[in-house]
C-alpha cells in the first residue's frame, strides 16, 4: 500500500458545510471558464470570503485575477495548462497509471462509487469520472465520505498537479492550494515517496509511452489546435445551497 493511502482513514478538518462549500467552489474554478463562470463571480467571492482563511484566501486570489483578465485569455491559458500538458492533468488516475489497462480499472472504482450513491454522470462523453471537478462536485453535493476516500487514494496526483502548477507559475495554483488545505498534510515518508514519483514518473512497464511520462504530449497539442477551446454544453442540475449552478463540462 502506498504511504499516502493511509490518509483515506483520516477525518476532515473542516466542518461539513465548509468542506462542501470549498469543494463546490474549487470544482467550479477548475472547470473550463466560460461566461456563466464570470457571471457567478460575486457569489463565488462571497462564498470564498466565508471559508477558513487557509482555504478562502487562495480562492480570493484567483478570483481577483479573474476580475481583471479578459475571458478569452483565461480560456486560452486554461487549454494551454490543462489540455496540453500531461503533468497538469485534472484526471487523477493518470498520475499513477498513465494510459494503461490499470487506469481503466481505477476509473471503474470512481464509477462504482458514484453509482453506489445513486449518481450517474449525465453525459459520460464529456468528462471521465476521475476528473477533479467531477469528483469535488460529487463530494460537495452527494457523498462526501466516498469523495474523501477517492481524493486521499489519489492524493499523489493532487500533489503532482500542485508541483506542476507551481513550476509553471500558473494562475490556477491558488485553487489547488485551497484544495490541499482541505486534505491531510503530507508527512515524512509521504514526501519521500512523492519525490521518487516526481523523479521517476509512473512505472515504465505500466506506462510504456515515452521516457518522460509527464512531458508534453504532441498528440494532445494537435488535438487542441484542431478544435475550438469551447466544450460541448450539457444540461446540469442545481449543485447545492452555496453555488446555484456549475459550469457546463
Amino acid at each position: 500500500m502506498m504511504p499516502w493511502r493511509r490518509h483515506r482513514r483520516s477525518t476532515p478538518s473542516l466542518g461539513a458545510q465548509a468542506q462542501a462549500d470549498a469543494w463546490q467552489l474549487i470544482s467550479l474554478l477548475l472547470d473550463y471558464p466560460d461566461e456563466r463562470l464570470t457571471s457567478l463571480r460575486p457569489v463565488l467571492r462571497e462564498s470564498a470570503a466565508g471559508l477558513p482563511k487557509a482555504v478562502g484566501a487562495p480562492l480570493l486570489t484567483f478570483l481577483d485575477r479573474l476580475d481583471t483578465v479578459p475571458l478569452d485569455r483565461v480560456q486560452s491559458e486554461y487549454v494551454d495548462t490543462f489540455d496540453v500538458t500531461r503533468k497538469c492533468s485534472l484526471h487523477l488516475t493518470y498520475f499513477l497509471y498513465g494510459d494503461t489497462r490499470k487506469r481503466g480499472a481505477a476509473l471503474v472504482q470512481f464509477k462504482q462509487a458514484y453509482r453506489a450513491a445513486g449518481v450517474e454522470m449525465a453525459d459520460e462523453g464529456s468528462e471521465l469520472p476521475d476528473h477533479l471537478s467531477v469528483l469535488l462536485e460529487f463530494g460537495a453535493t452527494t457523498d462526501p465520505a466516498s469523495a474523501w476516500k477517492l481524493l486521499n487514494d489519489h492524493r499523489v496526483g493532487i500533489e503532482l498537479l500542485h508541483r506542476a502548477l507551481t513550476d509553471r507559475e500558473s494562475p490556477w495554483r491558488p485553487v489547488v492550494v485551497a484544495l490541499r488545505a482541505t486534505l491531510p498534510t503530507l508527512q515524512g515518508d509521504d514526501e519521500q515517496a512523492l519525490a521518487r514519483l516526481i523523479a521517476e514518473g509512473p512505472p515504465q512497464e505500466e506506462v510504456g509511452i515515452d521516457q518522460s511520462p509527464y512531458a508534453m504530449d504532441p498528440a494532445l497539442d494537435e488535438a487542441v489546435a484542431a478544435r475550438p477551446p469551447t466544450p460541448q454544453p450539457s444540461a446540469r442540475a442545481d449543485l447545492g445551497p452555496t453555488i446555484p449552478v456549475g459550469a457546463p463540462r
